[in-house]
């Protein structure tokens, strides 16, 4: 088989405004198991967004936005549903600032032979490929929009902010993630930002920079992320998989009071995981157990051990189709943030 034959199915995002899940979720809270499950976590999502005082924020891990998903995260966010957002670099660069690019996504098989698509430069994510040519032209863009920044010490979050503003201009698709958030000023955090496609960028970028070059600085991240929690009356979780983001999310508590602010823990917790808890990791322990760390409350809090694909869009067209998000107003943190470091984000070439 050459290339082609391999990348001719181009994954399609599911459109949750297309079809209402209301009469499954309403079902689903008669039933048993994971759909109830499913039903009640879908409850407390919509409990958030008709809590006037409570920020939304959104945890990303995991490939769903490779996997077809990606379109559900944008609505969320244009329909003010999210107030922040806490990723992997992967879900933000290599997927969706990746497709924001002009690339896709493809239809594979878990039983390809690997040494195959190595050889054709194909990249699998279980049964999705990527073309890895196209990857590498993303490390590309990355570099070249750090090249064209003061050099200086970002947070994650001012640098996908300058990956929005980049996309306004030349974005080959119009509707991602990136370009959205941007747009509706709500924040995107990626605390492991180098460990994506991101990274390859930035190293190609110090390394042609070796005197005057930005960094990432994930303390910055954290801080910056600590003074949402601290400046929100409220906070809801809402958790795709686990691993940093979650983890990264849940301690802005701890860290608040450790700067002497005293913030409740997270009103509101979600998530959507299929990793057993026995094991102790930070992608599965549950909710009830971040509560004895004194950063998630219990009285409104559910885990649903399912995979994410095949739940999230029934709950995000449910919680759509109920209008709730209407009533809502965007807080605009990236803005807020913005003004609190006192740093205006400037491209060399502006």
């Amino acid at each position: 088989m050459n290339k082609k034959a391999f990348l001719k199915e181009i994954i399609r995002h599911i459109d949750i405004k297309s079809f209402d899940s209301t009469p499954i979720i309403n079902s689903m809270r008669e039933m048993s198991f994971t759909s109830r499950d499913t039903a009640v976590a879908t409850d407390i999502l919509n409990r958030m967004i008709n809590d006037r005082d409570c920020s939304v924020i959104l945890t990303l891990a995991g490939s769903t936005s490779a996997g077809g998903c990606m379109q559900v995260y944008v609505d969320m966010v244009k329909n003010n549903m999210v107030d922040a957002i806490v990723a992997t670099g992967a879900s933000i660069v290599d997927m969706d600032f990746f497709e924001a690019l002009g690339f896709k996504h493809y239809k594979g098989s878990p039983t390809a032979d690997d040494g195959e698509l190595r050889d054709h430069y194909i990249d699998r994510i279980y049964d999705t490929y990527i073309d890895e040519d196209e990857l590498q032209v993303c490390d590309m863009t990355i570099k070249d929009i750090a090249d064209n920044l003061e050099p200086r010490a970002y947070s994650s979050r001012e640098f996908i902010w300058e990956m929005g503003r980049f996309l306004t201009k030349n974005a080959k698709k119009k509707d991602s993630l990136v370009q959205t958030c941007f747009e509706k000023k709500v924040p995107i955090f990626c605390p492991a930002f180098t460990d994506s496609s991101a990274g390859f960028g930035l190293v190609k970028h110090q390394w042609e920079n070796l005197a005057k070059h930005l960094t990432i600085d994930s303390v910055k991240d954290f801080l910056e992320l600590t003074k949402i929690k601290m400046a929100a009356k409220s906070t809801g979780l809402f958790m795709i998989g686990g691993g940093v983001p979650k983890n990264f999310v849940q301690d802005t508590v701890i860290c608040a009071e450790m700067l002497g602010e005293d913030v409740p823990m997270h009103k509101y917790a979600v998530q959507i995981t299929v990793a057993d808890p026995r094991d102790g990791a930070c992608s599965s322990s549950t909710l009830k157990e971040a509560s004895s760390w004194g950063k998630v409350d219990t009285v409104y809090e559910q885990m649903v051990y399912a995979e994410a694909t095949s739940v999230l869009p029934l709950m995000i067209s449910y919680v759509y189709h109920q209008g709730d998000w209407k009533k809502r107003e965007n807080p605009e943190w990236a803005a807020y943030l913005e003004k609190s470091n006192n740093v205006v984000t400037t491209s060399v070439q502006e």
